[in-house]
């Protein structure tokens, strides 16, 4: 156990959709120095049930028994990485906004840069003293299923779909028993975010993307359950869009409710946004 007063916590969120295990076997044999696990299953994602969506929400009593596992405190800086351009560090980066954690953020590049650029790695596997944390939860950064009926054709709501377009569209869909997406939404796979080096796009890059989105009074992101959706709003906010939730239950929670309707005749490009 490592007690010393530094507080910054290296967070390897690294995972496999297709191999559950395969993550944290790669975080055993070797890490960034210093670095904790967390797994998308066991500690980012509550328990399955009827409606919430293939990885629900955590309990904020489950997440945050987690945070103070990692030893963090409230004024810890915490830095996320996985080698996935981000989309599973930027799940535990949304839930630490969630809880009102201010240092929190996704290593650029991940661990593929870290390695790339020689810097310190090991398989020395740390723990630190467990912390007493306590949440300021920032609701105001999820979207319902209530609020995204109420957000389905509303001129000052824009709906996004993180997924590739081929699930977008309905075309295939490999995971969930239904295809298509919520009514209104626009397609914007969240890779559109990443430069070929995994990396984000530069700030000014991103601005450019989202330029129109400012007009809206609220986005709302989404994706098949809620985890490649989060590197969409951290690119958002990135680019300096204030205004965005996530619906956390996604695609795989909106097909849960036979009332909800799906669209796969009609698909548009957020990057078409001004034709």
């Amino acid at each position: 156990m490592k007690n010393d007063s530094d507080s910054l916590r290296i967070i390897d969120c690294r995972f496999d959709l297709t191999n559950t295990n395969a993550g944290e076997t790669a975080f055993k044999d070797e890490h960034i120095t210093g670095a904790q696990y967390v797994h998308l299953d066991r500690d980012l994602s509550g328990e399955v049930g009827k409606h919430g969506g293939r990885h629900p929400l955590p309990k904020i009593e489950q997440l945050v028994q987690v945070v103070e596992c990692l030893g963090i405190q409230e004024d810890s800086t915490v830095i996320a990485y996985d080698d996935q351009g981000g989309a599973f560090a930027s799940r535990f980066w949304w839930l630490m906004k969630l809880i009102g954690h201010e240092k929190v953020y996704v290593l650029n590049g991940g661990f593929t840069s870290w390695k790339a650029k020689g810097l310190p790695t090991s398989d020395e596997l740390i723990t630190y003293a467990q912390t007493s944390y306590k949440p300021s939860v920032n609701w105001e950064l999820l979207a319902t299923v209530e609020h995204v009926r109420n957000a389905v054709n509303k001129q000052d709501t824009l709906l996004i779909d993180s997924r590739e377009w081929t699930r977008y569209i309905g075309e295939q869909e490999p995971i969930d028993p239904k295809a298509g997406h919520i009514p209104s939404a626009l397609n914007h796979f969240w890779k559109h975010n990443l430069q070929e080096n995994g990396e984000f796009l530069p700030k000014q890059a991103l601005q450019k993307m989202y330029q129109r989105v400012k007009e809206k009074e609220e986005v709302i992101v989404y994706c098949g359950s809620g985890v490649t959706a989060c590197p969409n709003v951290l690119a958002l906010l990135e680019a300096g869009i204030q205004n965005v939730k996530l619906y956390a239950g996604s695609w795989s929670d909106w097909i849960t409710y036979d009332e909800n309707d799906v669209e796969t005749t009609n698909g548009k490009q957020l990057l078409e946004i001004d034709s």
